[in-house]
């Protein structure tokens, strides 16, 4: 059987991935191991407790932030 895909933008480029891909896995596939990663959905903040619920729909825009802490 095969997957179903859809079209999704993360950090400004346009990315298919799976219908059944959530926020944990565009954590996992960009977020470089940063435990402070910042997640935002069409705009809006995704807590880290919901990357495993929360799944990804045709269009959504994705920004994963790297905060850079430090002065």
């Amino acid at each position: 059987m095969k997957e179903k895909t859809l079209k999704i933008v993360v950090n400004g480029l346009e990315e298919v991935v799976d219908e059944q891909t959530t926020v944990a896995h565009l954590v996992e596939m960009h977020g470089d191991g940063d435990v402070h990663l910042i997640v935002e959905r069409n705009g809006r903040f995704v807590y880290p407790r919901e990357y495993g619920s929360t799944g990804v729909e045709p269009g959504d825009e994705f920004e994963l932030v790297h905060p850079d802490f430090g002065g």
